[in-house]
């Protein structure tokens, strides 16, 4: 901790640099956790960058709810990026340290990717809804037009009240502790440590939670109470089939989304007894959904599947055959 701790000329010791212990607990053999979350990490690059690369490829794809899945693609290779290295250099060199600037920069980029994450999940709610719900007026609502404008709004937004957080963060004194028990920059973890008042920093986070997740959350819910109470109204089992298909593989990746969410709220509370449960689903809330969402779009969407075999080749190969 000495190397981390700096004593000016009036006795005051500021932290100059964070160390992050890794999984509380479970120190001695959390380096075998290194293993599943490499695969998971070469997996979520692998796959979106496949995503990417095929929409950009295939013509037919150049469709709004493809785009926002490549956007979503985008988002999730950004998050892997700026979180998975870091946990796999603590488990795999003992690379602990942290400069300040470096945290509070890995805390915007995981608020702001995660943030992004709930807005496009959003947008994509609102994609099926339309398409479902109004089927003949799709075309002059959702168009190129509407997908630009809502990711712009969606990057202003996240980015610009994110902002905040990692400033009020860096305006806090840290005197005396500089180990945080986790693998990485969380901003409640971090702030904890500070020696001075940190109420205003938990409740811009508070209310940033309510503002920005919350209410996507309660969006996504209500356009998916409409499609399907549009949904039930059709009188072809066919139909009611061919159209809950479309939307099916965005609400597995929804449920799963926000379920983290309400249980990572959860059991954050029992942090203090049992510190590990928190940890460990706050690293699985980031680490598992980039490689999740692309598998899980690629299993359960025919377009994507044909145009995956026309990228990597698969298809002229059989045709060869």
């Amino acid at each position: 901790m000495g190397t981390a701790l700096h004593e000016t000329n009036s006795s005051e010791v500021h932290v100059t640099e964070f160390i992050l212990l890794g999984f509380p607990g479970i120190h001695d053999f959390q380096h075998w956790i290194s293993l599943p979350m490499a695969l998971l990490y070469f997996v979520a690059l692998g796959a979106n960058l496949l995503i990417l690369i095929t929409i950009y490829c295939e013509p037919n794809l150049h469709q709004p709810m493809y785009q926002f899945l490549g956007i979503l693609a985008a988002v999730d290779i950004g998050l892997a990026t700026t979180s998975t290295p870091k946990i796999l250099a603590i488990l795999w060199f003992d690379a602990k340290t942290i400069s300040l600037p470096e945290c509070f920069a890995q805390i915007y980029a995981i608020h702001t990717f995660m943030c992004m994450e709930s807005s496009i999940f959003l947008c994509m709610a609102i994609d099926r809804y339309v398409a479902i719900c109004y089927p003949l007026r799709y075309p002059s609502i959702v168009t190129e037009a509407f997908v630009i404008k809502a990711t712009l709004t969606m990057l202003l937004r996240n980015t610009l009240l994110l902002l905040p957080v990692p400033v009020l963060a860096a305006q806090r004194q840290y005197c005396s502790r500089n180990e945080i028990d986790h693998c990485l920059c969380s901003n409640l973890g971090v702030i904890s440590l500070a020696c001075d008042d940190i109420t205003v920093n938990r409740f811009y986070q508070l209310a940033l939670a309510w503002l920005m997740v919350g209410s996507d959350m309660i969006l996504v819910c209500a356009s998916y109470a409409l499609i399907i109470r549009s949904v039930l109204r059709l009188n072809s089992t066919e139909a009611i089939s061919k159209a809950l298909s479309t939307c099916s593989s965005h609400l597995i990746l929804i449920l799963f989304y926000y379920t983290a969410i309400v249980i990572l709220s959860v059991t954050h509370l029992a942090g203090r007894r049992v510190p590990l449960i928190p940890v460990l689903l706050n690293v699985m809330h980031i680490v598992i959904p980039p490689s999740l969402n692309p598998v899980v779009y690629a299993l359960r969407t025919q377009e994507l599947k044909v145009a995956f075999q026309k990228v990597l080749g698969f298809s002229e190969y059989m045709s060869r055959k």
